[in-house]
């Protein structure tokens, strides 16, 4: 029985590799230069002609920026809670609220509070954004739009655009986001009875809204 979990749990390795690889957008020449696997190597373990080893996963988890657990996909025994591991970049704190690879992933977001708000530094990057926003005051940088979103109000963006989240006052912020590839957007149902629901846009700026799933 143990035997047919591991294998299981091996047989599940190439298929979550793969998955990885297109979501970020990466080819497998390119994956090869970057870790000096062989382009040959890595199609074999994507496609489970070649089974995993320690050797081959290591590099590709630093790539990918996830734990060794997490690209092994290993089955945890005997805890049923949900073990979240922060990461922290740019000075800010993201904790994984999604463990599947590929498709939309889920972050909770905390800036942190500063004697004085940082300038905005926008960044580009392939994707679709959304977010809202749980405490604090957040200023959201899109193109040239600037706008301040207090407490449960929510907004969505293409992160092909100059773009850039921080603090608007100061203080702490926290926030939900989810952020999925270009053309991989969030749906958010709004009551079909509501007479006050947001209008859907169809321009590239941000959309925003006063009530908690109405960002759409």
């Amino acid at each position: 029985m143990e035997r047919k979990l591991d294998d299981d749990v091996l047989d599940a390795v190439g298929p979550r590799l793969r998955a990885l690889r297109r979501d970020r957008g990466i080819t497998l020449a390119g994956l090869a230069a970057t870790t000096g696997v062989s382009e040959s190597t890595l199609s074999r373990l994507e496609s489970g002609r070649r089974r995993p080893s320690l050797e081959l996963l290591l590099p590709l988890a630093r790539i990918y920026d996830v734990p060794l657990d997490d690209l092994v996909g290993a089955p945890r025994t005997g805890d049923p809670r949900i073990h979240l591991t922060p990461i922290r970049r740019f000075g800010m704190t993201f904790v994984p609220l999604s463990r599947r690879p590929g498709g939309v992933h889920a972050f909770k977001m905390i800036i942190p509070a500063r004697p004085e708000p940082l300038e905005p530094t926008p960044q580009t990057h392939e994707g679709f954004e959304w977010l809202y926003v749980l405490g604090g005051r957040l200023r959201l940088v899109t193109g040239e739009r600037d706008l301040t979103l207090p407490p449960g109000e929510a907004a969505e963006f293409d992160t092909s655009l100059p773009h850039w989240l921080g603090s608007a006052d100061g203080g702490a912020v926290e926030l939900l986001i989810l952020f999925g590839l270009q053309g991989v957007r969030a749906h958010v149902r709004s009551d079909p009875q509501r007479t006050d629901a947001v209008p859907q846009r169809t321009d590239d700026a941000p959309q925003r809204s006063d009530r908690a799933g109405g960002g759409r």
